[in-house]
This record gives C-alpha cells, structure tokens and sequence, in this order.
C-alpha cells in the first residue's frame, strides 16, 4: 500500500498559514485561471511539441510540474540509532541499475554530522536503510582539519563539524563514485572535501572510502561546488559558483590535491541581476544531469522581496560551453509550502543535494527544514518543454501518486 499522507502538526500549520498567505493568494488566482478551456490550449501546445500517447493528452497540465511526493517525508531522524537521532535531510542520490541509492545527512546526539545510506526500487519507498554510517569525515594522518582563526558559520542544526550537505558523481569510464561535501571542524574551518569509492563497494555498502582531500583554501567559506558526472575532454569538471558567473576548474588528477599542495581559487557574490525571483543566488544543487538540451541545473536561491525562504531554480547550461546558460527558470520551481518543509531546524528551508532520471521520470531529493527528507517527481521531457518555451516550470504537490510495481 502506498504510505499514508502525514499530518501537520497544528503548531506548524498556523505557521505555514501565516507565513504564505501571498503564496496562498496567489494559487488561488492560478486555479481561477486554468480553466477547462485554458487547460485544452495547454494540452494543445505540448502536444505539437512533444509525441505523446492520446490517452496521456489530459494529464499533460499535471505532468508539467515537479510534484512533491504525497508520503513525504520519506525519511526521518530514528531514536534507536544516536548518529541520525536528530536530523536527517539533504541527501545525494544515485541511481544504479534501476535502483536509487540516497547518502543523507544525519546530525546525532553529538551534534556531529555524518552520512547514512538508503535505497529505494520505485524512487519514493525506503526498502533498506543502514543501520551503521555511510560516511563520516576524517582528516588525512596526522594533518588536522583546522589551523586557521575561527571563522563565521551558520550550519543547519549541527554545531560540533563534520561531513555536511554530499553531492555524488558516478564517472563510469574510473568505475568509481566521487563524494563532494563541506567539511566543517565546528566554528573554526569549512571547506570542500572529496573523497571516492569504488562503484562495487558504494553498491555492496562496503565503506572502504579514500582519505578525503580539500579543494577549497583553508580560512574561506565556500559551499555547493559539485563533480559533473563524466569527464570533459579527459579532465574532471568541478563548478563551484554560479553567481555573478559561473565557474569551473579541471582537473587532471586529484592528486594533486594531497597534502593541500593545491587548491581552487574561487569567487562568489549573493546578489543576482536575472530581475526575476532569484535575487540572492546561494548556490548549486545537485550535479548537472545531461540532457538533450544540454545540462540540467538545478540551483538554491532566495528573493530579498520574501526573506528566508530558500527556494530551488532551474537552468540549462550549453553541453559544448559550460558556463553558458541557455534557459532559465523564471519562478522557483520547487518552494517550501508544506508543514515538513517549514516545521524543524530552520523554517521555509527547501535543499536539495540530488536528483536523478528513472524510467523517464525526474526525482528531485531534498532537504525540508534542515530536517527529513523528501521528494518531488515530474516527466523529465515536459518538464524540459516547460522550461524551454515559458521558464515556468514547477514542483508543487503530488496527491495521486501511482507507485510501479
């Protein structure tokens, strides 16, 4: 049976009532507006764009959206295990042989963070869920993490360091699972680590793990910087900032990283100048997915005109220059609106570390209020079409999910 809608606490839903009512208001005039006629021209429109099946023709409008998953969250913290006993939120996400593997963040009794592992057959039910960590960061011998002066940090839930917010890449042709994630030492150093698996030992959930290296300089605070999932013209592609451009290093061999022998100089402002949504700009989200229209993006960022909510953004960056943005999102494509989204750590809080492609199907993992996790689903093709003729498109709320046997 499909998992049961979770109810809201009343605490949260006055909060979440109070805090959107524009969101609110604004739905309501969305719903007068699509009509029946307006619906048949929209259908109209995807289908001389898109094949599609006749009987498909009348969901079209739906499957336009990035919809929340109706059983979210689908993972929460556990009392009986002390390192995810508080948190758990923002995973990366694979998927391997038709099976989607989720490495979240888990903050425990400690206040460390550390990694957990979960897998899932149909994108949304947890089948398997370890019960020992997945990853936990560790300095490289006898370097330590930290020899700078304390620095000023704010991190979601989690005061005493550890491995935060992970991003995975599988580059097939190494056989092996690159791991980016900040680094964090508790108030004194945060930095960019990497490390790697082999592709058999991530899938058999042996954590033999490579000693981590830093990409970041010490005494800077930089986050969000992901691995495209293969290599560009031979060389490892890091883009570790979007805004006021974007940016990206290769690198030939990360070796070269060891022992702080080197690292990547980066440059990141907050303030966008799109004029649309997206004015302050906090960084990548997930790896960039390929597709036929080049590199899905997807993006963190807020408006200064509705403050501390983090929204997700969309792009599409040119396959032949990668700093090049080709389409955009005009509006968030995903907001926190939900009671787990806005009930937690950190309040009106959407962050999402993964998303992969699944039978056509794009699942977008994220993070609701630093504290559970959770998913939204769209069509990848309408989705893209969205994206391309209208900038419009959007992960709202799932309701009549059908999960494949």
């Amino acid at each position: 049976m499909p998992p049961q809608k979770k109810i809201a606490p009343v605490k949260a839903k006055k909060k979440i009532q109070k805090s959107l009512q524009v969101s609110k208001r604004s739905v309501g005039v969305r719903k007068k507006i699509l009509t029946k006629s307006k619906k048949k021209i929209i259908s109209q429109k995807i289908k001389k764009s898109v094949s599609v099946p006749k009987k498909a023709l009348a969901k079209d409008f739906q499957k336009i959206k990035l919809e929340k998953f109706v059983g979210n969250p689908i993972i929460e913290p556990r009392g009986d295990n002390f390192w995810e006993i508080k948190a758990t939120f923002n995973p990366a996400a694979l998927c391997i042989d038709d099976r989607i593997h989720l490495l979240y963040r888990a903050i425990g009794g400690d206040d460390v963070s550390t990694l957990g592992c979960a897998v899932s057959d149909d994108g949304v039910t947890v089948i398997k869920r370890s019960d020992v960590l997945a990853f936990e960061h560790r300095s490289r011998g006898s370097h330590p993490l930290v020899i700078s002066p304390k620095i000023n940090y704010c991190s979601g839930g989690g005061t005493a360091g550890g491995s935060e917010d992970p991003r995975l890449s599988m580059i097939d042709e190494e056989n092996k699972i690159y791991l980016t994630y900040t680094a964090f030492d508790g108030w004194g150093s945060v930095r960019i680590a990497l490390s790697s698996i082999t592709k058999d030992d991530f899938i058999n959930q042996k954590w033999r793990w490579s000693d981590p290296i830093f990409l970041s300089p010490l005494g800077e605070v930089h986050k969000n910087w992901v691995l495209f999932p293969e290599k560009i013209n031979g060389k490892f592609a890091i883009i570790h900032s979007i805004s006021p451009k974007i940016l990206i290093d290769y690198v030939d061999d990360f070796s070269e990283f060891e022992d702080d022998e080197k690292e990547i100089k980066s440059h990141y402002s907050r303030f966008s100048d799109t004029g649309e949504w997206d004015t302050w700009v906090r960084g990548v989200g997930p790896p960039p997915i390929r597709t036929r229209l080049g590199w899905l993006l997807f993006y963190h960022a807020m408006d200064t005109r509705d403050p501390n909510r983090y929204k997700l953004g969309a792009m599409i960056l040119d396959a032949n220059d990668l700093t090049k943005v080709l389409y955009r999102s005009r509006v968030p494509v995903l907001e926190p609106e939900e009671w787990y989204e806005n009930t937690g750590w950190k309040s009106g809080v959407i962050y999402s570390c993964g998303a992969v492609v699944k039978d056509g199907e794009l699942y977008v993992y994220y993070g609701g209020a630093d504290s559970v996790v959770c998913v939204a689903i769209t069509n990848l093709e309408y989705f893209l079409n969205e994206l391309v003729k209208n900038g419009t498109p959007r992960l709202t709320k799932r309701t009549n999910v059908k999960i494949k046997k």
